[in-house]
């Protein structure tokens, strides 16, 4: 009986210094993230971007690799891997909305080295003609 006396007085011990130490929940803050504000961008910049991103799930970013020599492939493909989850056509948007000037700059080292006009490429198609025009001009290799 002892030994139960002795439970007691130890568990009666245990309350009494619990009720020093009330633990508090405090209410969730709620807030809701604004809605997302997409800058107007112009076509070309679009269709390049869905062509570059398509090249990207491809793993065929050799070619376009020749062009950058400012390290727009390295922020672009950063955020595509971050956000792999959106549908192309949200990425498209998304993508733009923060890296816009990335793909201006590897689009003017594009023009620069290629003398096109990216406002005439106006489809998926366009752009992939142009991309196997640039592999063909690569000399093969004997290995």
């Amino acid at each position: 009986m002892d030994i139960f006396k002795g439970v007691l007085t130890l568990t009666e011990e245990l309350n009494k210094n619990t009720d020093e130490f009330e633990v508090v929940v405090p209410e969730a803050n709620r807030e809701e993230m604004p809605k997302a504000e997409f800058k107007e961008q112009p076509a070309y910049l679009v269709n390049f971007a869905n062509f570059y991103i398509a090249k990207y799930n491809q793993n065929d970013l050799e070619i376009m690799g020749s062009f950058d020599k400012k390290g727009n492939i390295l922020d672009i493909n950063t955020y595509l891997l971050n956000n792999i989850n959106f549908s192309r056509k949200e990425l498209v948007k998304h993508v733009l909305n923060v890296h816009d000037y990335n793909f201006k700059s590897l689009l003017d080292e594009v023009v620069a080295k290629s003398n096109i006009d990216p406002e005439i490429f106006a489809t998926f198609e366009d752009w992939d003609k142009w991309y196997e025009a640039e592999r063909n001009q690569i000399p093969g290799s004997l290995s």
